[in-house]
């Protein structure tokens, strides 16, 4: 297993956090959240939808307006030593994406056109930023306290349980960590999802290139695929979902990502990525980019669910693209038949 790359990185898991209505479970409302968990754990078969809409964006630098006034002042000059354990952002983002109410109710609407009952989100400062974008969701954040989050937002009233930050991803949390989302928790039909953004600089590059960004991309790949390999393991239906920061698609000959974790070892692990076979797309007429690095990756098990011919990239308005300041990615998406996803046949 782990051929290629064989590094001793251990999944350390935190407990789970549970977070219903607005995505905090505080004290006062514990009893009411223990309650409603126990609610969507024993939800019967019918509770659940014929079909979910997933799908994972890369909101660059995303985060409420009066935060990043907060930070301008003290921002980092390009050469700053990257430090994980700030709150900071780099001279470049202060400059240059500071959003107006118009570019988030842009961006707010293009959320609405997607329509997606699931998102994993990259580059979010948190629920309280996400929820100017997503309304009536609720939300799973990484606890790191860097500005860059990953984590999702669920439509409200589904049944799900924030599960642990996979903090082995984020190499001492230097960069950003996984985060899991167990949809219809403790039923037959639990979906594990994973929300992850990698280490960028390292975009088709063998993995044992001398380039920094592949070293620290190749350190990342052992936790990734032990999260993989726990899931097909336990036989769960389980995704991962979000910015691979490779082009999984044309990857250089030697070591490669898509090898390590794509093993078939356990079974389950057999992966199915739901951008095989599609044409590319750029997000506004202006981009210039040439393959995909947001996926959507299914295990063996899930994938049976995947409905034919829903992959697709939600691509901006190009008059919204012209003039508001949005993301360098927009988001990928495809739907899932539910019960196809969690069938036990093998």
């Amino acid at each position: 297993m782990m051929r290629g790359l064989r590094a001793a990185l251990f999944f350390v898991p935190h407990l789970p956090r549970m977070q219903f209505s607005r995505g905090v479970c505080q004290a006062t409302r514990c009893f009411t959240a223990a309650i409603a968990l126990l609610s969507a754990g024993t939800a019967t078969p019918g509770a659940r939808p014929a079909e979910l809409k997933l799908a994972t964006w890369n909101l660059e630098w995303f985060m409420k307006p009066e935060t990043l006034r907060a930070l301008a002042p003290d921002c980092l000059p390009a050469d700053a030593p990257r430090d994980g354990a700030r709150r900071a952002v780099p001279c470049d983002v202060a400059h240059e994406l500071a959003r107006s109410e118009e570019d988030i109710a842009a961006l707010r609407r293009h959320a609405h056109a997607l329509d997606a009952d699931v998102i994993a989100l990259q580059e979010v400062d948190g629920a309280d930023a996400a929820r100017l974008i997503f309304p009536g969701y609720d939300f799973c954040f990484s606890g790191r306290v860097a500005v860059q989050n990953n984590g999702f937002a669920i439509r409200h009233g589904l049944p799900f349980r924030c599960g642990p930050d996979v903090t082995d991803l984020s190499l001492g949390d230097d960069v950003r960590r996984g985060v899991e989302l167990r949809m219809f928790p403790g039923t037959p039909g639990e979906l594990r999802l994973l929300s992850v953004h990698l280490k960028s600089g390292c975009s088709r590059d063998p993995l044992d290139s001398t380039r920094r960004g592949c070293a620290e991309l190749a350190r990342q790949v052992p936790a990734l695929e032990r999260w993989i390999d726990i899931q097909a393991g336990q036989h769960q239906a389980f995704a991962v979902l979000g910015d691979f920061n490779r082009d999984l698609r044309r990857e250089s000959p030697g070591i490669s990502l898509w090898s390590d974790i794509d093993d078939a070892d356990p079974p389950d692990a057999d992966l199915v990525n739901t951008a095989d076979g599609q044409t590319f797309q750029n997000c506004s007429p202006s981009q210039t980019f040439s393959g995909y690095i947001d996926y959507i990756v299914l295990g063996r098990r899930m994938a049976r669910g995947l409905v034919n011919g829903s992959f697709g990239r939600a691509l901006y308005p190009p008059r919204d693209a012209a003039r508001r300041k949005l993301s360098d990615h927009c988001p990928v998406f495809i739907r899932l038949r539910v019960a196809d996803a969690t069938s036990a046949t093998s």
